[in-house]
């Protein structure tokens, strides 16, 4: 019998192959599990606007799909565009990391609206597996902004910010890291989302809490759960769900906290689990 009524999800490395596509094998299971009953959660450290083509393109919307966005500060229902949950940082807060970020070789972004800023357009690129990648177009194009150049990004976010994206060289953000989050530590959400991002955002904000927050009121119950996941930000929900699902391409980390190892992201990994509960 099956007892899977929310299926969680990571996006980038985990639903996307690495061309950043859903193979039709994968979204043919994920549709057939909609129209079985389950529920569709789009789990990512993107931003709201860069989960909505993917959803549509799941049918989330028909069947009362979640993004949850930001690492977990934001739970938008697919169906009603209402938002469920919101904990941002405090306006000093990001004006306190924006500030420190100065001091290191790192690449800040910040959003609102359909807007992510940036201090240069033309300082882009990180080194990356021996490649140069244009992290700003890479980034903004996923999340669907227009770009806007800001001197003085401390000075300007006078609003609450849900997260604080900082890229940089794998390299650098591992020599630097944890001085680039020493004063905030204690008082606010700082973790690799990918070797080249190091990310801010609220206290005690990830994704367990979201799906917490916002599942459990609605009657879900933990167990009826599987979340699949890749990187070191996905560790919570791959703990909290009942069945937690580590991508064969997941960081060590990962898989030591997982239920269970899956194919990769290349491999249909999640079509290949997901076959055992939805014939």
């Amino acid at each position: 019998m099956n007892d899977i009524k929310v299926i969680i999800m990571d996006v980038d490395g985990t639903l996307t192959n690495n061309e950043k596509v859903i193979t039709a094998k994968t979204k043919e299971v994920l549709v057939k599990a909609q129209k079985a009953g389950a529920i569709l959660v789009l789990a990512s450290g993107r931003p709201t606007s860069g989960l909505r083509d993917i959803a549509k393109e799941l049918e989330m919307e028909k069947h009362h799909g979640l993004l949850v966005s930001f690492n977990g500060s934001k739970v938008v229902d697919c169906e009603t565009n209402e938002v469920l949950f919101n904990e941002t940082m405090s306006v000093d807060e990001g004006q306190e990391v924006l500030e420190h970020m100065k001091k290191f070789e790192v690449i800040p972004m910040i959003d609102k609206d359909n807007y992510m800023f940036v201090n240069d357009v033309f300082n882009n690129e990180i080194d990356y597996n021996g490649n140069s990648i244009n992290i700003i177009k890479y980034e903004s194009r996923g999340g669907k902004f227009n770009l806007c150049e800001i001197e003085d990004l401390a000075a300007f976010a006078d609003y609450p910010l849900n997260k604080i994206l900082t890229a940089g060289s794998p390299d650098y953000l591992q020599q630097h890291y944890k001085e680039m989050m020493e004063p905030f530590k204690e008082k606010l959400n700082c973790v690799f989302t990918a070797p080249f991002y190091f990310e801010f955002t609220a206290q005690g904000i990830d994704k367990a809490k979201a799906l917490d927050t916002v599942l459990i009121p609605r009657g879900y119950k933990r167990e009826e759960m599987i979340a699949f996941g890749d990187g070191h930000n996905d560790a919570t929900m791959v703990e909290y769900a009942g069945i937690g699902v580590a991508m064969a391409n997941a960081v060590d980390d990962l898989k030591a906290v997982a239920d269970e190892v899956t194919r990769s992201n290349e491999e249909d990994g999640i079509a290949y689990t997901l076959s055992k509960y939805f014939n």
